[in-house]
């Protein structure tokens, strides 16, 4: 069964991560697949844009540390979404960490319930969010940057919102995006691309200038003994050697 199922309504494609085995984590199979989905949809002529949701309880837990993807490959799939030339909007009705928050930060629009909950968990496992980076610092507040990238704390829908993290927060995610999905599909094929171009520009050049580093500074930190020692305490669910 395919962990990214494809559902096609009035223009609108719904691809849902739906691998409640790891939380809908970021394994190199999920990447595969969404890639896989993506492509499909920028080829579709019938899709005016995408809709990422989720099942269960988790948008996406980050990587998946048992099988992660290749950092190029996930490069490669944050990189298609905030290239495709048809809006990705996000639905978030659950918790998003690490890796998860690049994914939602590629997305050109997305709206989170009040159940979701949001954390960049890398400093704690003796990483840092490096590809990440790409689509999310161009767009978040600077200061909640620095705050949420160096303690890893738990914060909410309204945070996220006021961060740039997210469009917008409500107590009803489906009621919030409902004027969004009726103002995408009245708008222009033509007219939802070139306005897409003008909004990207800037992610899309991060990505042209720090991509080769930032690779590589994910692939240096995954391999570090800080690393191992991090991501072995969490799977053991235990702290790590250097909390105090």
């Amino acid at each position: 069964m395919t962990l990214v199922p494809a559902a096609h309504e009035r223009g609108i494609t719904t691809l849902t991560l739906d691998s409640p085995a790891n939380r809908n984590a970021l394994s190199a199979r999920l990447v595969a697949e969404l890639g896989d989905a993506l492509s499909a949809c920028a080829k579709d002529p019938s899709v005016r844009a995408v809709l990422l949701s989720h099942t269960g309880g988790t948008f996406c837990a980050g990587a998946d540390l048992r099988s992660p993807p290749d950092p190029a490959a996930f490069v490669a799939l944050l990189r298609s979404v905030v290239a495709l030339p048809k809006p990705v909007v996000a639905r978030v009705s659950g918790h998003v960490r690490a890796g998860g928050l690049g994914l939602l930060g590629a997305c050109d629009i997305s709206a989170a319930g009040s159940g979701a909950s949001f954390a960049f968990t890398e400093s704690r496992l003796g990483l840092a969010p490096a590809v990440i980076s790409m689509p999310l610092l161009p767009r978040l507040d600077p200061r909640g940057a620095a705050r949420y990238y160096l303690t890893g704390e738990r914060f909410d829908a309204a945070e996220a919102a006021r961060t740039g993290l997210i469009t917008v927060a409500s107590e009803d995610v489906d009621e919030a995006l409902a004027p969004v999905l009726d103002g995408l599909r009245r708008a222009s094929p033509q007219g939802l691309a070139e306005s897409k171009r003008l909004v990207t520009a800037t992610v899309l050049a991060a990505f042209d200038r720090d991509t080769d580093t930032l690779v590589e500074q994910s692939a240096r930190l995954f391999a570090s003994r800080e690393a191992a020692e991090g991501v072995t305490a969490f799977l053991e669910r235990r702290d790590p050697a250097w909390v105090l």
